[in-house]
């Protein structure tokens, strides 16, 4: 496991800069490997032989512990020796000698270096102690460094090997045959592991690299090479903290303009690694939540599981312009077809209906019988006539109402029939095209898998995973076209002033009031006279709340008493709010006592927003109430996501029946919630002072009613 620096996050490259440090690594004329040792097997002498073996020329220098020869080559005594301007150092030493052996490179003016060496950040106290030190000196002297703690890194176009062991055979990949793909990340594992999947796949891996600890180079700085270079096209990623968002956010821009993707997987979704804040929408949108949330708005594809991270990554290289339009399925099996629509809800996928004459076509060449829809059954009659597969496949690939298409059929018995049929159909074919053949665990002839992948169909021997991976593509290419609607910020004016820190819910209800965001008819009140004034403007029965900045659990110190029908009823409850409040915090200070009409029905929201000090403004909509914490039935989205974005969350919440007429009730006013939702996130957007607002329960009523903030709580930065 790696320990990402928190130093690093100082650091400020341009993209150009960090290209050339990576380049100045991965294509490097000259290299000191330092550690060198005689004895046969050693991380030295594996290197050597990792150069040789893969037919990498560079000028190579050997620094060991004393100066001397080894199998004819010279070896210097000391790094001091080593002339300067060497483009690459290898450390192959423990972790105790890396600091002073950094600072001798850095002051021979080497580009860069790799450190396999773990024993840094990841076990605390005196390691962590000499990572910070490794951080500051290649911060200052801007030199690349790889770790500590990794892997080391390959370049299948030149053959360069930094490794620790030595390497198993490859052969170079060849750019002019198609874009190649990157491997980067901490965990040296993963990443070999990945690069390992999709070679066996039959895709061409370019680079796969290794950052470790991330003490010099990070992330950013392997994307910003990857995104220049052309034989790159897409690119995977491992990283266990970006630890700068900012550059982070700059390279996925910089991808997407040059037509690149970025698919990452990022472990922290789980609930013990979600930071609690203050409001509910702090508990909700924990950093990880956060960071997911603007780097899926930015254009990157965050997988869940190692399979996804594979399939998707695949499916990408071979497809790199997916459609957010539904999927076709294809298949032999009519129980398959009811499976498979089990599976959609769970998997977020989607069986559009073709157009009739798709249709038409496809049940002219079938039995009787037959009614084909989407998914296709098409009986058992291809086994008598296999060219049936093609046209099938082919009719539904034409059919514009469809994205992609699956086939899932057994092929193990007449596979390469099927093939001849299929193949020259798709020749061309640009749409996603996947197939499983139905028999997990047992793999097909190799000259068949060959076929069916030079034909760019995308193999996969579970269903299951291959429908659930152009969901997840499907739904990447919708998020894309999500992306491309970001709202004006325009800033909202003539808003009451704001304290540092939170706000009383009477303010908060005036800024809220103030922006156009409806809230019980009411006032503060700072007597029990005062209060009766209030409660004959507004008309029994009414509302009271305790109002103070410092409370902020009003419904649990007592501070909330609901239903007060007349004068005596409120004196009374008056003098038990002020009692339960002392109770609770004696000596709390009260802005007053807030007096409301008691709201209509209607169904509890909520409606939020956090500011992450590195991600920047996300937005939250929600079921509120005492469900939001309940039940967890949230979005996140961009504070910039459009209405009509906010809209399709709030209809994709599990929960979402509430809001289309349930049991006989009328229909909420969905469009009054996505219009709250973009003005806090306008608010977001134009107010970097605010750093977080909770508005729980917002209530929506029925459509055409509006919706009414019932809490509000603001905070801003402490001064």
């Amino acid at each position: 496991m790696t320990n990402s620096n928190a130093n690093n996050a100082a650091v400020s490259r341009s993209a150009e800069e960090s290209a050339a440090l990576v380049r100045r690594i991965l294509e490097p004329k000259s290299i000191a490997i330092i550690g060198m040792s005689a004895r046969p097997g050693s991380p030295g002498q594996n290197a050597i032989q990792n150069f040789e073996s893969k037919g990498y020329s560079a000028e190579l220098h050997l620094v060991g512990r004393q100066a001397g020869e080894i199998d004819g080559r010279p070896v210097l005594g000391s790094i001091d020796d080593l002339p300067e301007g060497i483009d690459l150092a290898i450390f192959m030493i423990p972790s105790a000698g890396i600091p002073d052996a950094i600072a001798a490179c850095i002051r021979r003016k080497v580009g860069g270096g790799v450190v396999f060496a773990s024993g840094f950040a990841e076990t605390g106290g005196e390691g962590e102690l000499a990572e910070q030190r490794i951080t500051e000196m290649v911060q200052e002297s801007g030199f690349g460094l790889v770790g500590p703690n990794c892997l080391g890194l390959f370049n299948f176009l030149n053959g360069l090997t930094v490794f620790l062991f030595r390497a198993p055979p490859f052969e170079l990949i060849k750019p002019e045959k198609g874009k190649g793909l990157a491997v980067v990340g901490q965990s040296g594992g993963l990443v070999n592991q990945l690069r390992s999947i999709l070679t066996e796949r039959g895709l061409p891996v370019a680079y796969n690299t290794t950052t470790g600890n991330e003490a010099g180079l990070d992330l950013c700085d392997f994307l910003h090479f990857f995104i220049q270079d052309e034989a790159v096209g897409t690119i995977a990623a491992y990283t266990e903290q970006i630890q700068r968002p900012a550059a982070f956010l700059e390279a996925v821009a910089a991808a997407r303009a040059a037509g690149k993707t970025i698919v990452v997987m990022h472990p922290g979704r789980s609930a013990k690694g979600k930071e609690a804040f203050q409001s509910h929408t702090g508990s909700l949108a924990g950093d990880y939540d956060t960071m997911r949330t603007v780097a899926e708005a930015a254009g990157v594809l965050m997988v869940d599981t190692l399979e996804e991270w594979a399939d998707v990554t695949e499916m990408l290289a071979r497809y790199p312009n997916p459609s957010s339009k539904g999927a076709g399925l294809v298949t032999f099996s009519g129980a398959l077809c009811g499976i498979a629509h089990d599976l959609a809800e769970d998997m977020g996928i989607e069986y559009p209906e073709p157009h009739p004459e798709t249709l038409k076509k496809i049940n002219d060449r079938l039995p009787d019988f037959v009614n084909a829809k989407n998914p296709v059954d098409m009986t058992t009659q291809p086994a008598f006539e296999t060219e049936l597969l093609g046209y099938g496949v082919r009719a539904l690939l034409d059919d514009d109402k469809l994205g992609s298409v699956a086939i899932s059929i057994p092929f193990a018995l007449l596979g390469d029939k099927y093939m001849d049929g299929l193949i020259p159909l798709i020749d061309g074919n640009d749409k996603l095209l996947a197939a499983s053949p139905m028999n997990d665990g047992r793999p097909l002839a190799d000259d068949l898998s060959q076929r069916m992948r030079d034909a760019n169909i995308v193999l996969h021997y579970s269903t299951e995973r291959m429908l659930r991976a152009i969901a997840r593509v499907t739904q990447y290419a919708k998020k894309l076209e999500q992306t491309g609607t970001r709202a004006a910020a325009k800033e909202i004016t003539d808003l009451p002033d704001m304290n540092s820190g939170a706000q009383a819910e009477w303010r908060g209800k005036e800024i809220l009031s103030a922006m156009g965001i409806s809230v019980p008819k009411g006032g503060l009140a700072i007597s029990a006279d005062e209060a009766v004034l209030r409660a004959n403007d507004i008309g029994y029965p009414v509302v009271m709340k305790a109002q103070s900045k410092d409370l902020a659990h009003k419904t649990e110190a007592g501070g909330v008493i609901v239903g007060i029908a007349d004068e005596d009823e409120l004196r009374t409850a008056y003098d038990k709010l002020l009692a339960n409040i002392d109770a609770y915090s004696p000596g709390l200070k009260l802005d007053g006592v807030l007096v409301e009409a008691m709201s209509g029905g209607g169904t509890e929201l909520v409606i939020g927003a956090k500011r992450d000090p590195h991600w920047g403004p996300v937005l939250l909509v929600g079921l509120g109430g005492i469900w939001v914490e309940a039940l967890g039935d949230v979005k996140l989205l961009p504070a910039w996501a459009s209405e009509d974005w906010i809209k399709e969350e709030l209809l994709s919440l599990k929960t979402a029946k509430l809001l289309t007429g349930f049991r006989g009730k009328p229909p909420a006013d969905i469009d009054a919630v996505t219009r709250t939702a973009a003005l806090i996130g306008r608010l977001m957007m134009t107010r970097p002072d605010i750093t977080e607002i909770d508005i729980n329960p917002l209530i929506v009523h029925a459509e055409g009613d509006g919706v009414t903030a019932l809490d509000a709580l603001i905070v801003t930065e402490d001064a």
